[in-house]
């Protein structure tokens, strides 16, 4: 008889680590900067045209929804769905406006005067939301919720062919308006400022893959929060986990496109069998289930020797989403330093992440959360440091150091431009703050 081949493909902690998001195709980059170039050469009429070509609006149709168009579709929604959308609106403000009131000024006393900082947000973002096969209103309040509850003036949203609840999120986060264009148009639509929209300091949110092209050559004079690969989740999990919850949050990551990155690493050798069975259980039933039988194919199982080892290659592949399915979840946390977002216990689905529990569901992908975070209330924020003399004497060695330093350097003008101060019968002082 011939043994059915697994779901999820096996491997071994000491092979390579697999490939996830592999980079940006040549041809992907190429049409990209083409409409980018297009829309910085024709502007609004070249937008127009990108976006009726590839589907995103019918000829004759309008670009933007304004806000009395966002608040008609909030009233069209059934009420049901508007209370819905509300409520994780507000869960999704609250966490943000938590992490905003934890970001602090800072004044530090120096012996010549103070230095500090100061938390600004930018002045505008654009924030993208997909709208092809599944449209994200979900990522609409992830973006524009959290911008608004970071400080940011102007917001909007751009979205090809908004539902409406994609235009009622909208409404409810506050934006000013929606774009209904996609792709690489809506990306240099932010960067210009067209169809009155300010020119963007802030690009954030999920694409495709002209999307995140496009982002990463805007980069260069428009901040973006990261360029996300597909989605992913590895699962850790020990003897007490249970195979069904494991195979239905594997699925529930494999659902989202063919690209999806399912991960399972478990000390229980039982497990990937038992979860491979459920697996096939239920993908009986998934409408989903062509997209993520396709999807399984880019994931793993690994079985470790134990729990350090474990962590030790979660840690080596910094998942998007780790989820920890282990007896002593919250202390195995505590050991875990590479994850764009961490979801600790069973109960604690990654799901819940996904549709606004609080944290924010736009995350690094293919291994960045070693270095980058998730989108959050800090993607629009700067910290502007300043400094403030107060005290001529006092600062003499500072600036003794600072010309001496110059020199050093053969940076003349610099060391001559503290030498004056030093020089100066009574230096000037500012009692104003800087900050």
């Amino acid at each position: 008889m011939t043994q059915t081949r697994p779901l999820l493909r096996s491997i071994g902690f000491g092979d390579p680590v697999p490939t996830r998001g592999a980079p940006l195709d040549p041809d992907t980059v190429r049409v990209a900067a083409e409409i980018l170039s297009d829309v910085d050469a024709r502007g609004e009429n070249a937008v127009i045209e990108h976006a009726v070509r590839l589907g995103d609006i019918n000829a004759g149709e309008s670009v933007v929804r304004d806000r009395a168009d966002l608040a008609a579709a909030l009233d069209r929604l059934p009420p049901q769905t508007r209370s819905l959308l509300e409520r994780t609106a507000d869960r999704i403000r609250g966490f943000a406006s938590a992490q905003r009131a934890c970001v602090r000024d800072l004044e530090f006393p120096i012996p010549s005067g103070f230095a500090g900082h100061t938390w600004l947000p930018v002045s505008s973002a654009g924030c993208y939301a997909p709208g092809g096969r599944f449209p994200l209103p979900s990522s609409v309040l992830m973006t524009a919720v959290t911008a608004r509850a970071a400080g940011v003036e102007h917001v909007w949203v751009a979205s090809p062919k908004p539902t409406d609840a994609t235009l009622a999120a909208a409404a409810i986060a506050g934006a000013d308006g929606l774009l209904a264009v996609g792709g690489a148009q809506a990306i240099g639509t932010f960067r210009r400022g067209l169809f009155g929209a300010p020119a963007c300091d802030m690009i954030a949110g999920p694409g495709n893959r002209w999307v995140t092209a496009a982002k990463q050559l805007v980069s260069a004079d428009v901040g973006i929060d990261m360029l996300a690969g597909p989605s992913e989740l590895l699962v850790l999990a020990d003897a007490s986990a249970d195979p069904k919850i494991v195979a239905a949050d594997l699925l529930a990551q494999a659902e989202h496109d063919d690209d999806a990155v399912p991960m399972l690493v478990t000390t229980d050798q039982s497990l990937p069998p038992r979860v491979d069975a459920e697996l096939r259980r239920q993908l009986a039933t998934l409408p989903t289930a062509p997209v993520a039988i396709r999807a399984l194919a880019n994931g793993f199982s690994l079985i470790c020797t134990d729990m350090s080892e474990a962590v030790a290659f979660c840690d080596r592949i910094a998942p998007e989403h780790l989820e920890i399915l282990c007896d002593q979840a919250a202390s195995i946390a505590l050991l875990l330093k590479n994850a764009g977002a961490i979801f600790i216990g069973s109960l604690s689905a990654e799901a819940l992440g996904d549709y606004g529990a609080g944290p924010n569901h736009v995350l690094p992908t293919s291994g960045t959360a070693r270095f980058r975070a998730g989108l959050s209330v800090f993607t629009f924020l700067r910290a502007r440091t300043w400094l403030r003399i107060t005290d001529p004497t006092a600062a003499h060695p500072l600036m003794r150091d600072a010309a001496a330093l110059a020199r050093l350097e053969r940076l003349e003008a610099h060391a001559r431009s503290t030498d004056t101060r030093i020089s100066a019968r009574s230096a000037p002082t500012d009692s104003a703050a800087s900050s």
